[in-house]
């Protein structure tokens, strides 16, 4: 393979932007897409992060690929102007010099000149090409009829952002469609004789979800299945969905301080205007609206508090940004900007008028955000001074808000980089889906998000998180995430099982994730991974715990009888022996200890927390079936712990969260570790239930279902689609 071309040496010169991991990867890249045979259904997948650097992994490539006999690149961009403008402004200034040197020409394959003449057509191309029926059938032209001669030449096909659009089926009257697009690709395909393709995705899911082989209309249609995987490295500033969806479960660590509920009811209040449930004059101080308006105060404060910092340090104050993404249809974003709007005039008029009311929202953020500040190590400004910042800040108007709901305000407010512009040191963007993907926000340190999407599908949620990508730790001691339980919950079930498809990826790409959902009883069956809802699964792995978490008990008087009973059956299980160390127990005993606590528990299903317990009770089946020695089968290991305090409610920061650690990692982790090997355990943990600690004044267990070492890794479906 040659490195020493006219491409990529420009690109890898100095270690700075391309580490050598980065460089081993894209080598492999090229090397593998130059061996072997990649095509539309086996293309190579490149598969990183949400913003973590992929653009300028593929940049590499195709400019590695130029010295490798490639003549053609084809970018693949998703569908909206924004975004094309944004790769094909990206892909011409990092070859600019190619350029200009007549080596290379860029083109949008919709603007491009009407003659290209011999000189251009024998330097290499880049064409950037949005997923769109119109921009597809121009490219099929181009190489069809237009210049031929291009057909005979290497070209290589990067779809960047390859998700369902690309690979996808859709129902059509009930009859299973292939997308245009794919149809397009087909296409392209076979008129172009060496194609290579290749992927770049950051959600490896809608690969996995496809049908295994269909006939749709009398085409038959192979599924698309990577020919080969590389991750692209993840730099150490990097911050995704580990850090929002793991670390935030680490006591002591920044990350717990990211998220803060919000209540369902406010999200309501959202959607449209209606002077019942909120007065538009109230907005500082209505029960309707509490963490958005929390949740403005801490970015105002929170952004002060940078500045000042970059002051101490003698740089020039950084501008910030706030997202606020809660709703799809555009009135519910004019109701917000005006809610938005009208807090920022009362805050900025209470300077003057009620100055008392100013300090008091002030002094609650600050203390906010004051404990992670300290947690990191960073310099905290005295309150004081603080507060005087803000009071310039709202009288300068630093406060910018704006909508963004449409393909021409987004082209409108993108800088040369492609990122939206901040044009004041506080910026505020409410918007839908156009901010999903590709548009990148700087120094975003607050996000209120809210789409509940009827199915989470694969990976529109994560993918609406503009919050991923590469964050100075300053900026994350202030950084906040506020969203409403359910939503939460269901983008750290996303975050497992992509970890889990990640690491299955990268251990042994041939080796496939187990899908797999309930059946009648507690029994499981495997199931066609793209039936599956992924923010309805539980992520299967080694150690994996399955507990409930927000909840209340039932009254002592009704309470009590389930406790005693319990006692009971465990006394008796546990014969002679003590409840020290751990006993095994048949799995339908386990499941009938389950049936009897269920009824004890209510969950807070208002403020979005519930509980599966079926699915609880499926998967512990699943896990204990999985021994390999039949004296082992269906058997699980129970540990009794009793005698425990627990609060109902621990506090983090100024808001409250309910406890979801009945176990510690270091007494019954260790217990875990250390006899769950081959089967899976069931952890019961009396509490003494009192009502001083929240509780409603008995005793009662709180279940822990915990997987065994060797569990393979599977997903397990709750509910599946009704796609049959």
């Amino acid at each position: 393979m040659n490195k020493q071309g006219d491409f990529y040496p420009s690109f890898v010169k100095d270690d700075v932007r391309y580490s050598i991991e980065d460089r081993k990867c894209i080598e492999s890249v090229v090397e593998r897409l130059m061996l072997s045979q990649t095509s539309e259904d086996h293309p190579g997948m490149l598969l990183g992060k949400i913003q973590s650097g992929k653009t300028k992994t593929f940049l590499a490539v195709m400019a590695l690929a130029f010295d490798n006999d490639f003549d053609v690149a084809v970018v693949l961009t998703k569908g909206t102007k924004a975004l094309a403008k944004q790769t094909y402004e990206r892909i011409k200034s990092e070859f600019r010099t190619h350029d200009e040197n007549d080596l290379l020409k860029v083109f949008d394959i919709m603007t491009m000149p009407g003659h290209l003449t011999g000189f251009e057509l024998n330097q290499k191309l880049v064409l950037v090409v949005k997923k769109q029926t119109d921009n597809l059938n121009r490219l099929i032209d181009l190489f069809e009829n237009k210049y031929p001669q291009l057909k005979a030449k290497r070209v290589l096909i990067v779809d960047d952002e390859a998700d369902y659009a690309s690979v996808g089926f859709k129902r059509d009257k009930g009859e299973l469609d292939i997308n245009v697009t794919a149809r397009q690709l087909e296409h392209l395909r076979i008129i172009v004789e060496r194609a290579a393709f290749l992927q770049v995705t950051a959600t490896p899911y809608s690969l996995y979800l496809q049908p295994a082989d269909v006939q749709i209309k009398g085409d038959s249609f192979r599924p698309i299945r990577p020919a080969f995987t590389e991750l692209v490295p993840v730099n150490a500033a990097y911050v995704g969905s580990d850090y929002y969806f793991e670390d935030s479960q680490e006591e002591g660590h920044l990350a717990k301080f990211l998220y803060q509920p919000v209540d369902l009811d406010e999200l309501q209040v959202l959607r449209k205007k209606d002077g019942r449930r909120l007065k538009l004059e109230e907005v500082l101080t209505s029960k309707a609206i509490p963490t958005l308006r929390d949740a403005i105060c801490n970015f105002i404060i929170g952004g002060c508090i940078r500045r000042l910092q970059d002051k101490q340090a003698g740089k020039t104050g950084k501008k910030f940004s706030f997202l606020v993404h809660t709703e799809a249809n555009t009135t519910a974003h004019a109701w917000q900007e005006e809610l938005v709007e009208k807090i920022k005039e009362k805050l900025s008029a209470a300077v003057s008028q009620e100055p008392q009311m100013l300090s008091s929202l002030i002094q609650r953020a600050y203390l906010e955000l004051q404990p992670s500040v300290e947690l990191q190590g960073d310099y905290l400004p005295l309150l004081e001074e603080v507060a005087q910042e803000v009071k310039t800040a709202l009288k300068q108007d630093w406060l910018m808000i704006t909508k963004v709901n449409s393909e021409k305000q987004v082209e409108e407010l993108l800088d040369d980089d492609g990122q939206l512009k901040l044009r004041t040191p506080l910026n505020i963007f409410i918007g839908g889906q156009i901010l999903d993907r590709g548009v990148t926000i700087a120094n975003l340190i607050g996000f209120y998000y809210g789409r509940k999407p009827n199915v989470y599908q694969q990976d529109t949620v994560l993918q609406h998180s503009r919050m991923f990508g590469f964050r100075p730790r300053q900026d994350l001691a202030i950084t906040r995430f506020y969203t409403e339980p359910t939503i939460y919950a269901a983008m750290q079930r996303m975050h497992e099982s992509d970890v889990a498809l990640r690491e299955s990826l990268a251990k042994n790409p041939e080796q496939p994730v187990v899908f797999i959902q309930k059946a009648p009883g507690n029994a499981v069956q495997p199931c066609s991974p793209n039936k599956i809802a992924l923010s309805r699964t539980t992520t299967l792995k080694p150690f994996k715990r399955i507990l409930p978490v927000g909840f209340q008990m039932l009254p002592k008087s009704r309470l009590r009888p389930i406790t005693e009973k319990i006692d009971q059956q465990l006394d008796k299980l546990a014969g002679k022996g003590s409840f020290d160390e751990p006993f095994l127990i048949p799995v339908a005993m386990a499941i009938q200890l389950l049936n009897g606590l269920e009824p004890a528990f209510k969950m807070e299903e208002d403020e979005g927390y519930s509980f599966d317990w079926e699915a609880a009770r499926s998967a512990l089946q699943y896990l204990a079936s999985l021994p390999k020695n039949s004296s082992a089968q269906g058997k699980v290991w129970c540990l009794v712990r009793t005698d425990r305090e627990i609060q109902r409610i621990v506090s983090a920061g100024s808001h409250a969260l309910y406890a979801d650690a009945p176990d510690s990692t270091k007494t019954e982790g260790q217990i875990r570790k250390k006899y769950a090997i081959d089967n899976p355990m069931l952890i019961l943990i009396r509490q003494n239930g009192k009502e001083e600690k929240g509780w409603t004044g008995a005793p009662f267990y709180w279940p822990v279902i915990s997987a065994q070492q060797n569990t393979p890794t599977a997903i397990f479906a709750h509910e599946t689609l009704n796609n049959d």
